[in-house]
C-alpha cells in the first residue's frame, strides 16, 4: 500500500508540474504578445512626432530620388510630392513667390503676355465635307461671342496661365445660368482634396477619384468634400506626367535660386547704401580716446542727445570743402572701394538659371535688354518662339474644349441643334510671336488669296480681326459715302 500511495504520489506531483509549465509557457507567450504590441504602438507614437522621411533630404532641402521597389505609384515626376500635405506645402511656397518675389513676377507676367496677349479669338466654322445651313454656323459664333462677353473671357486666359503657372494646375467649373448661358468659375486647389472617411481608397487620392484601372481617366472631383461629376470640371494640369494626378508649379526646381537672387540683390543693396552714407572717416594716429572726442567735439557744429543718453556730434561739410589736417590725422573716403559689379555676375548667373527653367532670354526675366537684342531673339526659329508657341497650342486646344462645352450646352437649352458639333468646329487662332514684317506678311497672304488657298476669313484671322464685324464696317462705309472701300 505504501509503495502504490508513493507513486500515486508522484504522478499527482508531475501532473501539477506539467500544469505550471503549461501555465507558464502561456504567460511568457502572453508577455511576448504585449510586448511586440507596445513596441508597435511606441513606434507609431515616434513616428507620428519624428517623420522617418527625413533622412531622405539634404541639409539644403533637396530630396533623394527614390529607387527600386520603394518609388511612389505616381511614376517618377511624383517624387517632388507623395501626399496631398507635401503638394500644399510646395504649393504654399511657389505662391509666396508669386507674390514677393519680383524676378518670379516678371517671369509670370511675360508668360501671361506672350501666351494670351490681347486674347485668342474663335470662329465657327463648317467641317470639312459637312453641310449645314449658314443660319447654324452664324448661330453657334453667337454662342460663342456672348460666352466671351458674359465671362469676361480674356481676362480669365490670362488667369488661367498666371494660376497654372503658380500652382501648377488650374480648376475651371461650369455651371448652367438661369439665362440659358454657361457660366465658368475657378476652383482653389485646396479645395481639392480627399476626406478622411475616402482617404485609404487608392482611385480618389488627391481629391480626384479616377478609374481603377485608368488613373488619366477622371470621374469625379471631391470640392469642399461633395462629389462634382467630372464632366463639369476641367483641370489643366502642368509639368508633371499624364499619370501624376496634381500639376507641380513652374518654378518649384528653381525656388531656391530665385530666393538667392533676392538676397543677393538686397545684401548687395544695403551694403552699398551703409558704404555711401559714411562720407569720410578721419584716423588719428596716436591719439588717445579722450583727445578724439574733444576734437570731434571742437569741430562739431552741432550735437544732439539720444533718449539713451549718447550725445551725437554733427560737422557739415559744404559743397567743395577742402580738409586741412596735421600729420596726426587721415582722412579715408570708404565708398571709393565699393565694387558692386563683383556680385552684379554672381546674380545674373542666378537669374540665367531661372531664365533656362523657363526657357526664355534672360532679359524677359530681369527687363535688361542691354544684352540682348530683342528681333535677333523672338525669331521665327528662336528657342522661345518655340516654346511660347508649344504653350499657346496647348492653351488653345483646352480652350477649344471649352467652346464645345458651350456650344452643347446652348444644345441642352434649345438654343442649338443637338448635332451642331457634328458638322460645325471652332477654331483659334493666338497673337503672333515672332518680330512680324507686316508689309512682307501682307504680300504672302494676297499670294495665297489669290491663288485660292487663303480665305478672307482666315486672313482676318490672323490680322486679329472680326471678318463679319468687319464686313459690316465695310458696308456702312458704302451706305455713308456712296463709294465702295479701299479695298475694292
Amino acid at each position: 500500500m505504501a509503495t502504490h500511495e508513493t507513486v500515486q504520489e508522484t504522478n499527482g506531483h508531475d501532473r501539477d508540474n506539467h500544469a505550471d509549465e503549461a501555465a507558464g509557457g502561456a504567460n511568457v507567450a502572453a508577455a511576448t504578445r504585449i510586448e511586440r504590441q507596445l513596441r508597435e504602438a511606441w513606434q507609431g507614437l515616434w513616428d507620428s512626432i519624428v517623420d522617418p522621411r527625413d533622412a531622405l533630404w539634404d541639409d539644403d532641402g533637396t530630396r533623394w530620388q527614390l529607387v527600386g521597389g520603394d518609388a511612389p505609384r505616381g511614376g517618377a515626376a511624383a517624387v517632388a510630392f507623395s501626399t496631398e500635405t507635401e503638394h500644399r506645402q510646395i504649393r504654399a511656397e511657389c505662391r509666396a513667390l508669386a507674390v514677393t518675389n519680383e524676378f518670379a513676377i516678371n517671369g509670370h507676367e511675360n508668360r501671361v503676355s506672350y501666351i494670351v496677349g490681347s486674347g485668342h479669338t474663335y470662329r465657327a466654322v463648317l467641317k470639312k465635307g459637312a453641310e449645314a445651313p449658314a443660319e447654324l454656323v452664324a448661330d453657334v459664333q453667337t454662342a460663342i461671342d456672348e460666352f466671351v462677353a458674359a465671362n469676361c473671357w480674356h481676362r480669365r486666359q490670362q488667369e488661367i496661365v498666371r494660376r497654372r503657372d503658380r500652382d501648377g494646375e488650374v480648376f475651371l467649373r461650369f455651371f448652367a445660368a438661369p439665362d440659358r448661358q454657361l457660366r465658368v468659375r475657378f476652383v482653389e486647389p485646396g479645395q481639392v482634396t480627399t476626406p478622411p472617411t475616402a482617404a485609404a481608397d487608392p482611385a480618389a487620392s488627391f481629391g480626384i477619384i479616377t478609374d481603377a484601372d485608368d488613373v488619366e481617366t477622371a470621374l469625379a472631383y471631391y470640392i469642399d468634400g461633395t462629389l462634382v461629376n467630372a464632366d463639369d470640371i476641367q483641370h489643366r494640369k502642368a509639368n508633371v506626367d499624364g499619370n501624376v494626378k496634381r500639376g507641380l508649379p513652374l518654378f518649384f526646381p528653381v525656388r531656391k535660386n530665385l530666393r538667392r537672387a533676392e538676397k543677393l540683390l538686397r545684401n548687395m543693396s544695403v551694403v552699398a547704401e551703409i558704404q555711401s552714407a559714411i562720407a569720410l572717416i578721419r584716423r588719428h594716429q596716436g591719439a588717445t580716446r579722450s583727445a578724439v572726442e574733444q576734437f570731434v567735439a571742437r569741430q562739431s557744429d552741432a550735437t544732439t542727445q539720444s533718449p539713451t543718453g549718447k550725445t551725437t556730434s554733427w560737422q557739415r561739410f559744404g559743397p567743395g570743402t577742402i580738409l586741412d589736417s596735421h600729420a596726426g590725422i587721415e582722412y579715408d573716403f570708404p565708398a571709393q572701394g565699393l565694387d558692386a559689379g563683383s556680385f552684379v555676375t554672381v546674380l545674373q548667373a542666378e537669374l540665367r538659371a531661372i531664365a533656362a527653367r523657363l526657357v526664355m532670354p534672360e532679359f524677359m526675366l530681369t527687363s535688361d535688354a542691354s544684352n540682348a537684342n530683342y528681333s535677333s531673339t523672338m525669331v521665327a526659329e528662336g528657342p522661345a518662339v518655340k516654346m511660347f508657341d508649344r504653350l499657346q497650342a496647348e492653351q488653345i486646344e483646352a480652350d477649344r474644349d471649352v467652346m464645345n462645352r458651350v456650344v452643347r450646352a446652348a444644345a441642352r437649352a434649345g438654343r442649338l441643334p443637338e448635332d451642331a458639333l457634328a458638322v460645325v468646329e471652332i477654331q483659334a487662332a493666338a497673337p503672333s510671336l515672332a518680330v512680324r514684317d507686316t508689309l512682307r506678311e501682307a504680300q504672302v497672304s494676297r499670294i495665297e488669296s489669290d491663288a485660292g488657298i487663303l480665305s478672307p476669313q482666315t486672313w482676318s484671322q490672323r490680322r486679329g480681326l472680326d471678318y463679319a464685324q468687319e464686313q459690316a464696317n465695310i458696308e456702312q462705309h458704302r451706305e455713308l459715302t456712296g463709294r465702295p472701300a479701299a479695298a475694292e
